[in-house]
């Protein structure tokens, strides 16, 4: 089996409400689907969802690399040999984790439909079927926040909450945070997130307050580079100190687990450049004892099918998933074979990544070039 041609096409999907991170505000969310063909009729899917300012890469940035960099470097390659494409792509162009996950992704899918099984599969097998999944209260306001979390409570959709906090005055938002865990109570695990977004003098402020007022975790509370902060952080507390940004190859992993600089990793697929090296990332989490949390980066069906898979074959996942992109979405171009039941994530049988593309809707969201 051989690649013949890889098409990219860059869309923007509608959200079903304005989704406030500290770094943007969203109301709808680029994407880049890609579509791998070969030689014996085969396909495979990937995506990568890019959230604005997260890191440095840009929808256009990464569909430029694979188009013009990473295609003509898998130009005949067996989709099935995923060692052989991540030499020739790490061959072609150093870095840009982004657009290698993406196709990484799609030869997966391909060789999972090529031999009839799933991705779980591929990468060893699934030891469950069911994960709890998070959901992110973007609102920004605690009243808005709390109704949301309290609807989602009683319809038993989620029971796992994130409360964004990196962005505007750290008081308001440790406020906004705890008020928000009062009205929940013991009814709810509520965590926070300053998405880098804190000094390491005004973190200690605010984690001394959130810690005494019932916050599960704490998540990238320091720029990514400041390492020896997040270290003395999680020496100091004893709420989970959680790396992000901070945690995006297997060096970051590394040093991390060295240096004990966080309690837990949040495992990204895109960030760390494909499925197979997020699980890399998994395996030096599990020999440091630091704890996993199966992250987003607001993946449309096709990269929540692939996030859910790898997250279904790894030892432990004591902190849950964030797999909520297909319920904030509007509409997507494909229906992800996965069901939210009973506050968790439900992993459907599939073979590959197990959905199709739907042509219409990737026109009509399709964004020019």
């Amino acid at each position: 089996m051989k690649i013949e041609r890889i098409v990219t096409t860059r869309i923007a999907l509608p959200l079903r409400r304005p989704h406030r991170l500290a770094m943007a505000t969203l109301t709808d969310h680029d994407m880049l689907i890609v579509q791998l063909f070969t030689d014996e009729g085969i396909a495979g899917l990937g995506e990568v969802s890019i959230i604005p300012h997260y890191g440095a890469e840009t929808p256009g940035t990464v569909q430029h690399i694979i188009d013009a960099c990473l295609v003509p470097a898998l130009a005949g390659a067996d989709p099935r040999n995923l060692m052989q494409i991540h030499a020739r792509m790490d061959a072609a162009i150093p870095g840009h984790a982004y657009a290698k996950a993406a196709l990484e992704m799609a030869c997966l899918d391909c060789a999972g439909r090529a031999l009839g099984v799933s991705v779980a599969t591929l990468l060893g097998g699934a030891l469950r079927q069911r994960m709890p999944a998070l959901w992110v209260l973007g609102h920004g306001e605690a009243r808005r926040d709390i109704e949301e979390a309290q609807s989602l409570l009683e319809s038993r959709s989620h029971r796992l909450f994130l409360v964004k906090v990196g962005k505007g005055e750290p008081a308001e938002n440790v406020r906004r945070a705890l008020d928000i865990k009062q009205a929940l109570g013991e009814h709810a695990s509520v965590r926070v997130d300053a998405n880098q977004g804190w000094d390491e003098a005004t973190a200690s402020w605010c984690i001394e307050r959130l810690e005494a007022g019932g916050i599960d975790a704490v998540e990238q509370p320091v720029p990514a580079w400041n390492r020896a902060a997040m270290q003395r952080l999680a020496a100091r507390f004893t709420v989970p100190i959680m790396a992000d940004e901070a945690v995006c190859t297997l060096q970051d992993a590394m040093a991390f687990a060295g240096e004990a600089a966080a309690d837990a990793f949040s495992i990204k697929v895109s960030k760390h450049g494909g499925l197979m090296r997020a699980r890399q990332v998994a395996t030096v989490a599990e020999a440091a004892g630091i704890s996993l949390f199966g992250g987003t980066m607001l993946e449309g069906g096709i990269g929540t099918s692939a996030c859910a898979q790898l997250f279904a074959t790894l030892p432990s996942l004591a902190w849950g998933c964030q797999l909520f992109g297909p319920r904030l979405l509007k509409d997507d171009v494909a229906c992800a074979p996965v069901s939210y039941d009973a506050f968790d994530l439900v992993l459907g049988d599939s073979v590959g990544l197990g959905l199709e593309i739907d042509p219409d809707k990737l026109r009509f969201y399709q964004v020019p070039r």
